[in-house]
């Protein structure tokens, strides 16, 4: 039975389910969830990150894990940690970085925070060669603490589950996914007195993830314990907002989200906001920026110039990739970095927008 008729028999057993209830089902059923048996990334899947966009990103993040090292006042050991690491193209690009800090590579404890089998298996074969042999763990949790951790997730928020509650004349009501007359998967409405802001206007759409806030509060209880910084980079918000941002991507094309169950990849913005709300609560610092901001300070416009030196052959193709990554026509201005840290020092790129 597919994944859409097993839904809509759920449905009918026990009654519609929330938009976060729909989300897991579809990212990570064992039989045919998205992540946990076909995750499509790069130019001929399903969606393209930063990372299979240029070297250059995955180079500066390196660069600033080395620095934030230096400022921790290099400590041995230290957690080195991914959340979410898609094919491990990422981390590659850092531990390449790396390499021109051999104390930093020596002191670093590699651990890859991963949920899909097919995702790390992935992981493996990239980094089989790398100078730094990697160990893996299904949660945050699972990963030793005892130690500075410096972490990196990369469109990790995006695809963690929402619900969603609609500003309708008699007050909020949460979005459901139910079945129509016909027994197809359709959205509904269930009354939620009190769900969200009471200023509301009458059709605003609150979207709420406890599993983004929950990655905000954990990493900040887990810096302020032990030290470190954690970068965040994703598309989203950098200040409370209505709408909705549900969406499902197939081939680089947006979809309605209930199309095809467990086919397309369900993604929604990054509640920054409530994220970094959650560390500061759990006893960290926060900062955020744009993407382009960041990269740029970075350094992304002198190490394209640099590349393009080296490769004239090239330097059209690496001026595309920097105006993707950095301009506001590209991801530059929708995908935001933020950072969670121990209070009181200085995190790079951050230091003016503290």
């Amino acid at each position: 039975m597919r994944l859409a008729q097993r839904l809509a028999a759920q449905i009918r057993a026990g009654g519609p389910m929330t938009i976060a209830q729909y989300m897991t089902a579809c990212l990570h059923d064992p039989q045919e969830g998205y992540y946990a048996t076909r995750p499509a990334l790069g130019a001929e899947g399903d969606f393209i990150t930063a990372p299979l966009v240029s070297q250059m990103f995955g180079e500066l993040i390196g660069a600033w894990l080395v620095e934030c090292w230096a400022r921790l006042g290099r400590p041995a050991p230290f957690r080195l940690v991914e959340m979410g690491p898609g094919d491990g193209t990422l981390m590659s690009d850092i531990l390449r970085l790396a390499r021109l800090a051999p104390d930093f590579a020596a002191a670093a404890d590699l651990w890859l925070v991963e949920v899909s089998p097919p995702l790390r298996e992935a992981q493996r074969l990239r980094l089989e060669n790398a100078a730094i042999a990697a160990k893996w763990a299904t949660a945050l949790a699972d990963v030793p603490g005892g130690a500075p951790l410096l972490l990196v997730a990369n469109e990790l928020l995006d695809c963690l589950p929402v619900r969603q509650y609609l500003r309708t004349p008699q007050g909020w009501a949460e979005r459901l996914v139910g079945l129509d007359a016909e027994g197809r998967l359709a959205f509904g409405l269930t009354p939620s007195p009190g769900a969200g802001p009471e200023t509301a206007p009458e059709g605003a759409i609150f979207e709420r993830s406890l599993a983004q806030e929950a990655v905000g509060a954990e990493l900040g209880e887990c810096i302020a314990r032990d030290g470190g910084a954690a970068l965040l980079i994703d598309y989203g918000r950098d200040r409370a907002e209505f709408g909705d941002t549900l969406q499902a991507l197939k081939r680089h094309a947006k979809l309605p989200p209930l199309a095809c169950p467990g086919g397309a990849d369900l993604t929604v913005h990054a509640d920054f906001p409530a994220v970094l709300a959650a560390a500061r609560q759990a006893g960290s610092a926060t900062h955020i920026l744009s993407q382009g901001e960041f990269l740029r300070r970075l350094g992304l416009d002198q190490r394209c110039d640099v590349l393009a030196r080296s490769r004239p052959d090239r330097a059209a193709e690496l001026a595309r990739q920097r105006d993707r990554l950095a301009s506001p026509e590209g991801m530059g201005e929708l995908f935001k970095a933020a950072a969670i840290a121990s209070p009181g020092w200085p995190v790079p790129a951050f230091e003016e927008a503290a």
